[in-house]
């Protein structure tokens, strides 16, 4: 790695930015900045907040004091993990570049922006190269999405289609990703708003990411967002809420690719709430020569989606100037030694 000490903003100290807080501290990465909007954290101590638990005399600041924030805090590293699109995430991304900070960020379209934002997505190029930084997104997709697949492909002689699954609890993930998910809606109003809906879902970007990796042009891309639903009343803890039979406790977001070279990768993705009996899964199978099939059980979601993007960090801090995909980056690694010495 190029640089000797990595030394940290975190933007969005929700549940994500909690458990990050903890793994940068563990891997020797200096925590020198700490930026949310909620109220209820404004002014704490980032580690007291964090699953550290441990005062890091890091105070926390709205983001209307995020310029005061970069200019004190002398970064080379900035993760953000608030939203998921592009246009919610771009302002912090921008503040990161104009003070030539790279930027890594768990907002899904950034995995693979290019076709979805790229006004954006080459503006932000311009603006890193020119401050001599970089911009990439990673988390849970960046190896269970794409890293874990294209190496099992790697042992494929032809593969015909890509089918994955994951599926995972939405109520970790707080109340925007509960909205999103259409969580305590009629069966029909779900139908009317959410699956309706234009806006790319999550794995619309993986399943692209997939193709420029593997050298496959896109022909078709389409999408169906359904509801899933519940038999028995449902306690929503983190929203306070019971979800009534027949409503919507979440939502199964399926993206189908065709591609020009004949291969197609079929995406499922579902966030719902859980019953007792629920567990997080994880499937891909490569149908082809040979058929082969993963299956990863309980799979730790957020921990997997915080780990993998903190292991990215030193490939970020190498990789050259603009917004770098991490299709044209090297496969992630694990980091037994302090980041700063891998």
């Amino acid at each position: 790695m190029k640089e000797h000490k990595i030394r940290a903003i975190v933007w969005g100290c929700g549940q994500m930015g909690q458990i990050i807080i903890r793994y940068l501290q563990e891997k020797g990465v200096e925590l020198v900045g700490a930026i949310d909007r909620n109220a209820s954290r404004v002014g704490k101590d980032a580690g007291e907040i964090s699953t550290l638990k441990r005062f890091l005399g890091i105070p926390i600041y709205h983001p209307d004091k995020a310029e005061q924030v970069f200019q004190k805090a002398n970064a080379n590293v900035c993760i953000i993990c608030t939203r998921s699109l592009l246009t919610e995430i771009y302002d912090s991304l921008e503040m990161a570049a104009q003070h030539g900070v790279n930027a890594i960020t768990l907002g899904e379209e950034a995995f693979y922006p290019w076709t979805t934002s790229r006004d954006l997505s080459e503006k932000l190029d311009t603006l890193a190269k020119k401050h001599n930084c970089t911009i990439t997104g990673s988390g849970y997709q960046d190896v269970f999405g794409g890293h874990l697949i294209t190496s099992v492909a790697a042992a494929s002689h032809r593969i015909d289609r890509i089918q994955i699954l994951t599926r995972y609890n939405i109520a970790q993930y707080g109340s925007f990703a509960l909205d999103l998910n259409g969580v305590g809606l009629s069966v029909d109003a779900f139908k009317q708003t959410i699956a309706t809906s234009k806006e790319p879902f999550v794995n619309w970007y993986v399943n692209e990411w997939l193709c420029s990796r593997l050298g496959w042009s896109i022909r078709t891309q389409n999408q169906e967002l359904l509801p899933t639903t519940n038999t028995e009343i449902i306690h929503v803890t983190s929203a306070g809420i019971d979800i009534p039979v027949g409503d919507v406790t979440g939502m199964e977001a399926v993206v189908t690719t065709e591609t020009e070279e004949g291969p197609i990768i079929e995406s499922h993705l579902m966030g719902k709430v859980y019953t007792h009996s629920d567990i997080d899964i994880y499937e891909c199978t490569l149908i082809g020569e040979p058929n082969t099939t993963l299956t990863i059980r309980q799979p730790g979601t957020p921990e997997i989606t915080c780990a993998s993007l903190v292991n990215r960090l030193p490939q970020l801090i190498d990789a050259p100037p603009g917004f770098q995909t991490t299709d044209k980056m090297p496969s992630p690694n694990y980091w037994t030694l302090p980041l700063h010495n891998s």
